[in-house]
C-alpha cells in the first residue's frame, strides 16, 4: 500500500459513476461464466458479482446488468450453471464478455436439463432459480446449488481492470 498517495473521498453520483466503479474494482474478485439454454440455444456471459450466501439450503447470486443484451435470456431462466474459471482461462472469460455464443472456444456438454456445462473449471454450480430481486440498475439472481463439480487449481482474478492469479505466500 502507498502511504504516500492522496485519500480520495467522494459521495457517489449518478452523473460521475467513475470514481465509484473505481473503488469498487479495489476489491479483487474471482471470475465465472454463467450459462443458460434458450430457445435459440446455448448463451453464456461473464460475471464477477458472484456469491455464495447460504449452506442450508445451498445457495448462490449474482446479478446482471437489466440493459445487458442477455438480460431477458437470463433473468427468464429457470436453470443455470455457474462456472468458476480457473487462471489459464482468461481468452474464455473475454470470449464471453463479448458474445453469448462463445462456447466454440472451450470444451463443453449438456447436463440432463439442457444447460450448457463448461469443461475444465475450478468449481460448476448447476442451479435451479431461488428467487429475483430488482436492486438499482441490476438485478440479483438467487440460485440454488443442486449438483456442484470441484477441482483442484488455481482461479482467474479480476483486479483494479486486470486479471491475474493468485499470489504465492
Amino acid at each position: 500500500m502507498n502511504m504516500h498517495a492522496p485519500i480520495q473521498s467522494f459521495v457517489p453520483a449518478e452523473e460521475n459513476s467513475k470514481p465509484l466503479r473505481n473503488a469498487f474494482s479495489r476489491f479483487a474478485t474471482g471470475v465465472t461464466v454463467v450459462t443458460a439454454m434458450t430457445e435459440n440455444g446455448p448463451v453464456g456471459m461473464t460475471v464477477n458479482s458472484f456469491s455464495s450466501v447460504s449452506l442450508d439450503p445451498p445457495l448462490t447470486l449474482w446479478s446482471i446488468d437489466r440493459k445487458s443484451s442477455r438480460y431477458d435470456a437470463f433473468a427468464g431462466a429457470w436453470n443455470t450453471a455457474i462456472h468458476v474459471l480457473a487462471e489459464n482461462q482468461e481468452s474464455l472469460c473475454l470470449a464471453f464478455a463479448k458474445r453469448a455464443d462463445a462456447f466454440d472456444m472451450t470444451r463443453w456438454h449438456q447436463a440432463a436439463n439442457g444447460v450448457p456445462l463448461i469443461e475444465g473449471c475450478l468449481a460448476r454450480f448447476e442451479c435451479r432459480r431461488f428467487g429475483r430481486h430488482d436492486a438499482g440498475d441490476h438485478t440479483i439472481l438467487v440460485d440454488r446449488v443442486m449438483h456442484a463439480t470441484v477441482q483442484d487449481g488455481d482461479p482467474l482474478t479480476f483486479f483494479q481492470g486486470r486479471f491475474g492469479g493468485l499470489a504465492d505466500t
